[in-house]
């Protein structure tokens, strides 16, 4: 690891009260409150108003924004919003629309009852989705072009806290507000009325600290082609027919994949590989029509290639560009960073249950002291990092995540002690929120001021990706070794992750000094 500056304790604790780092804090709770309001409080309501369980499982991929949002990201960095965009500034501009149009998702799901109108439903909590994201990908590039990198530790530590406090205003606060209007074993669509009209109040938050705050200054690069409003038509028209063909695409080639999964699974594979495959082959057929349809537009003269390279192609050569053969290894330290904490995640609640603690146990210890320690452990990392850089601290957060994986083990043997489960749970929640932070700092650090959004939607989409895709067959390894094992194996799983920080820093640093010398004349 190439070493960094050591910075004094006093200057590592004046960065918790600078002004951006609180800023993120409200940023943080305003980006915390929509997801829950899509999977667990929507749930519930959900089953409450009849809904069947497959039925509601469905509406978790109303959040598949969240996953996609590079493919509008470039849209957010090139597109400045008509009106607003002179008033406000690029990043607060289209901030405020994201957060009207949650606001506005949040109240249509709210006065629909989905008893009556499940589809219209369905639609409100896409549109939720949506928004949500697009809010994720300006505040990342807020965050990132709000301060100079060595605040960006505290300005994640913060973001995270608010996250955290958002989600619980959103999950513990709407059902508390629900409950108060309904009586126990009724349904009464009017309490998730209330419920949901004061959370999209609670939304008010972000809209008031995006007024309130500054515009970034920076220096970017100029598009060369984004000048008329007609540039802006043809471009949003590519891509509003590259989606469309993606959304067609993905629906026929249900007709391909689906006996494709049947045909594996009786030929002898399990159930989760076989529709991993099927689902792979489906996403690729997708990606490749929109991909045909977005060429065609440009060949017939829709939207100019130039256009399409500068938005799409040109963050990526940049990046490349810039780290060469460490890019690799970069991308490959993304992937891989979080797969100790996310492997592990999946089954947890599962494993509580089955050691034999009670939900209020869980609700307790894992829900509300877990998230206390997350919370704290993100600070811890936000000052470490500022005092000791955030490579050290990207180091010490990935060992601790596989480290404490191994304390899980422990109590599989033990049972349901009650004091273990709270030491194991405060270890884990302070490991993991001190790696998030370094981890979010380092992502910010890899970006191009002049294309913030968009390289930073492709980082936070492949850092979740590989560690998800293993986390599906948790269950079925658990099955085969038992909880012992699995959570031993997900530590040794995040040992090549601290070599592949040590590599990274070596290549970055390397390659840095590299571009620095002088070239012989």
């Amino acid at each position: 690891m190439h070493n960094t500056a050591l910075r004094s304790w006093g200057d590592s604790f004046r960065a918790f009260v600078h002004p951006r780092v609180i800023t993120m804090l409200f940023m943080g709770l305003s980006a915390g409150i929509p997801i829950l309001l899509i999977f667990s409080t929507l749930s519930i309501w959900l089953r409450e108003a009849g809904i069947d369980r497959s039925t509601v499982t469905y509406f978790s991929w109303a959040a598949l924004g969240y996953s996609f949002k590079f493919v509008w990201a470039p849209l957010i960095d090139r597109l400045p919003f008509p009106v607003l965009h002179g008033l406000l500034g690029r990043r607060r501009s289209w901030l405020l629309v994201a957060q009207c149009g949650i606001i506005g998702a949040i109240l249509w799901m709210g006065f629909t009852n989905p008893a009556d109108n499940l589809t219209i439903m369905a639609f409100a909590a896409v549109a939720l989705g949506f928004a949500s994201a697009t809010q994720d990908i300006v505040i990342d590039a807020y965050r990132i072009e709000a301060a100079n990198p060595d605040l960006q530790a505290m300005m994640s530590s913060s973001y995270i806290a608010g996250y955290r406090i958002g989600m619980i205003v959103a999950g513990a606060g709407a059902l508390t507000i629900a409950g108060l209007f309904e009586t126990e074993g009724t349904y009464e669509p009017l309490a998730w009325t209330v419920a949901y009209g004061c959370m999209a109040l609670a939304m008010g938050v972000g809209v008031i600290t995006t007024l309130l705050i500054s515009e970034p200054v920076v220096n970017r690069i100029d598009s060369k082609y984004f000048h008329k409003t007609s540039d802006y038509g043809r471009f949003l028209l590519m891509f509003v027919l590259t989606v469309i063909a993606f959304i067609i695409a993905n629906i026929y080639a249900s007709d391909l994949t689906d006996p494709l999964k049947t045909g594996l699974t009786e030929g002898g594979i399990i159930g989760e590989l076989a529709g991993f495959i099927a689902g792979t082959v489906k996403l690729a057929i997708s990606i490749t029509a929109a991909i045909i349809v977005a060429w065609l537009t440009t060949r017939v003269g829709v939207t100019p290639t130039g256009m399409v390279q500068e938005t799409y192609i040109a963050p990526v050569k940049d990046f490349i560009d810039r780290y060469g053969k460490a890019a690799i290894v970069v991308l490959a330290l993304i992937g891989v960073y979080r797969i100790a904490d996310i492997v592990m995640g999946v089954m947890a609640n599962v494993f509580y249950t089955d050691l034999g603690f009670s939900k209020e146990e869980i609700a307790a210890v894992s829900k509300t002291f877990g998230l206390l320690m997350t919370i704290a452990g993100s600070f811890l990392g936000g000052i470490l990092s500022v005092r000791y850089g955030v490579v050290r601290i990207l180091f010490l957060g990935a060992f601790l995540s596989a480290a404490t994986n191994i304390l899980f083990a422990i109590m599989a043997h033990l049972g349901p002690n009650t004091v273990m489960f709270s030491a194991v749970i405060m270890a884990d929640s302070l490991s993991g929120g001190l790696a998030t932070a370094a981890f979010i700092a380092y992502l910010s650090g890899l970006t191009n001021i002049s294309f913030t959004a968009m390289q930073y939607a492709i980082f936070s989409s492949i850092m979740t990706l590989f560690p998800k895709i293993l986390a599906g067959f948790s269950g079925t390894v658990v099955d085969v070794i038992g909880y012992s094992w699995f959570f031993i194996g997900t530590a040794l799983i995040g040992i090549p992750v601290l070599y592949l920080v040590v590599l990274a820093s070596r290549m970055t640093a390397f390659n840095a000094a590299e571009k620095s010398e002088p070239k012989p004349q």
